[in-house]
């Protein structure tokens, strides 16, 4: 594929489609959201507005450090407090579906339902690949950001169109674009990262507690695999407990999957045969985490298992 073709192609038909009007687009620093902004950018200017919704569920300190990225490359963003909101909802979940749905509605009726008036936007930029459709259609596993694909009129039910650019390539197309686009390698190389966050890595309900606990295990995890060169790492954190002792006293205590896998476009995915020592450091860094008593690494390739748990 001509990637500077697909570009121009790409902003040009977001400013005919948007025309005079506003656009709006939520921003989470990974590869698919920072290409759909820099596009949404090149077309539209400052009639793109950029949000970054904190959720709640994301990485320690990422709402700040990715508005910094885009700070520096000219484009504003701005961060949207919805916390209480995402916690709200999934209050009580615990099946997969449940919770992805609840993360959806929440995301596009009650968060950008209230920007959309507050900005007037009347089209939302959305970064779907074609893989997420795909997972969707198949009953893999519904992707938070599919919409139409399953029967959602988002102009009926939300009052926005939904423009998806990117949503005929795969994850290392988005990445090619990307280049083009002059992003930094800190994004353009970045770890893929789901659109329900840290609550499609804790298996079971989703609540502050357990988000301190797998946010805190996917710091480690990150700072030890950030240089294996892995398509993807991650903590998941089970519903299950195992018991444990420590300081010589009984501990009936959380378990922590630690996964990492090599792909191209995540369709398929191998295990990554990451050094033993390097195992062995992570699980005891993870295990010093208050209430972990066990890690584990995930040997399963996709398929059968996906990369995510939920």
């Amino acid at each position: 594929m001509d990637y500077e073709a697909f570009v121009k192609d790409q902003v040009a038909s977001l400013k005919h489609t948007v025309g005079d009007g506003v656009a709006i687009n939520a921003l989470s620093g990974g590869v698919d959201s920072s290409v759909v902004t820099a596009l949404g950018h090149r077309a539209l200017g400052d009639r793109l507005k950029t949000v970054f919704v904190d959720s709640g569920l994301m990485r320690e300190g990422e709402p700040e450090a990715v508005r910094e990225v885009f700070a520096d490359l000219g484009i504003p963003v701005t961060i949207v407090d919805a916390r209480a909101d995402f916690l709200s909802a999934l209050k009580g979940l615990t099946d997969p579906e449940d919770k992805r749905n609840a993360i959806t509605k929440t995301f596009y009726s009650t968060v950008f339902g209230k920007l959309v008036k507050e900005t007037g936007a009347k089209f939302l930029l959305h970064g779907t690949i074609l893989t997420d459709i795909e997972e969707t259609v198949a009953g893999i596993k519904r992707q938070h950001n599919i919409l139409s694909q399953v029967g959602i009129d988002p102009e009926e039910m939300y009052g926005y169109q939904v423009l998806e650019p990117l949503v005929t390539l795969r994850k290392d197309g988005v990445r090619e674009v990307a280049a083009v686009l002059d992003l930094p390698l800190e994004i353009t190389h970045r770890i893929p990262f789901p659109g329900p966050a840290l609550a499609a890595r804790i298996v079971g309900e989703v609540t502050g507690e357990r988000l301190s606990t797998v946010r805190a295990a996917t710091a480690v995890v990150e700072d030890e695999l950030s240089g294996s060169g892995a398509f993807q790492y991650l903590a998941v954190l089970l519903e299950d407990k195992a018991t444990g002792m420590r300081e010589g006293k009984r501990e009936f205590g959380q378990i922590i999957v630690v996964r990492s896998v090599e792909s191209v476009d995540a369709r398929e995915a191998a295990v990554t045969r990451v050094p033993w020592e390097v195992l062995e450091r992570i699980c005891r860094r993870v295990t010093g985490i208050p209430g972990v008593n066990r890690c584990l690494y995930d040997l399963t390739p996709k398929p059968p298992a996906t990369i995510e748990y939920v």
